[in-house]
């Protein structure tokens, strides 16, 4: 692997190599996805491609090649767009509403004072019952949910099955005629996790971290709520998801070749081809849905997972690893077997 993109946060010190795999040994089996797409499509031309944009947007965005995006409307809620992708997802497994013990929701882009969405979500679909809650990690806030779920069914042997869904207004933050506007989509994405007894398969491991000294990176600020960030977000998103996927990899004696799908939080196409570059995996092997659907923030891995099991590109036995950053600063990743 590359070290183009040295990380200057490292901590110092001897190095202490990391643990074995945190969850193989506890059958969490991925038995179901789900997605939803807003009504609205919308297609980037050429003119809004070559629009012009500020020296930072240049930075970060490179080149835009985005061709469509889905933007909500007013009936299209977080709690709705959530609802129709957990659906989708308890579909898929076999499940009804009322077998799920555990539903975590994970929104940044449009989060509520009170309620949260996730109780909402568990009760549109009939799961009333079951515990919900919201969490967020920025963009990485789906392997936040994941990594949660999992901890829960450690802790609490009650618990059978969960939902993690990523359900994102990310149009909504994006300054009306800016650049950065072709780059943000709307979309919700699931996964049903339950317990399989078969060890080494399902979701093997996780990493998630974070660094408060980045906090700047990425940032938006009330009145306005809109996005900016700093000119050098690439580098910092590249290292910090080849840093997720140095561990993952180096925690379970695995090599980037090792990995049949990679699926990572796109962000832009800079960073997308400089963590590609970095690992040394052909383009063929990275799964991603950036080019259509644009960067959904956390519903951008649920999504892809979701529309590549339907297409039936991903398959059983296909070991997947989704690394995601997110602002905050964040950096994570899951490490699963189909």
């Amino acid at each position: 692997m590359s070290d183009a993109f040295q990380d200057d946060h490292r901590p110092s010190g001897p190095a202490v190599r990391s643990p074995g795999p945190r969850w193989a040994r506890h059958g969490l089996a991925i038995t179901g996805t789900g997605h939803y797409y807003p009504r609205r499509l919308v297609r980037n031309d050429s003119a809004e491609l070559s629009r012009q944009g500020s020296a930072a947007s240049a930075a970060v965005l490179g080149r835009v090649a985005v061709r469509s995006r889905h933007v909500s409307d007013e009936q299209e809620s977080v709690p709705f767009m959530a609802s129709a992708a957990v659906t989708g997802a308890l579909r898929h497994a076999g499940l009804r509403p009322a077998d799920v013990d555990l539903l975590i929701l994970s929104n940044w882009t449009t989060p509520p004072y009170m309620p949260e969405y996730a109780p909402q979500v568990a009760d549109r679909i009939g799961a009333g019952a079951c515990l919900a809650f919201d969490v967020s990690a920025a963009c990485a806030g789906f392997v936040h949910g994941v990594q949660l779920a999992a901890g829960h069914f450690v802790a609490m042997p009650e618990i059978r099955t969960a939902v993690v869904v990523a359900a994102e207004q990310f149009s909504r933050r994006a300054r009306p005629g800016s650049k950065g506007e072709l780059v943000c989509g709307d979309a919700a994405g699931a996964v049903v996790l339950e317990r399989s007894g078969r060890t080494g398969t399902g979701l093997l491991d996780s990493v998630l971290a974070s660094d408060g000294s980045r906090s700047e990176l990425v940032t938006v600020r009330m009145p306005e709520a809109w996005i900016t960030s700093k000119p050098d977000l690439p580098e910092h998103a590249a290292s910090g998801l080849l840093r997720a996927c140095e561990e993952l990899l180096d925690r379970n004696g695995l090599t980037p070749e090792d990995i049949d799908w990679w699926v990572p939080h796109p962000g832009t196409d800079l960073v997308h081809e400089r963590l590609r570059a970095s690992l040394g995996v052909p383009h063929e092997r990275f799964a991603f849905n950036f080019h259509d659907r644009a960067n959904t923030a956390s519903a951008s891995i649920p999504t892809v997972l979701s529309e590549f099991v339907e297409a039936g590109l991903f398959r059983p036995g296909h070991l997947v690893l989704a690394p995601a950053i997110g602002s905050g600063w964040y950096h994570g990743a899951l490490l699963f077997r189909l």
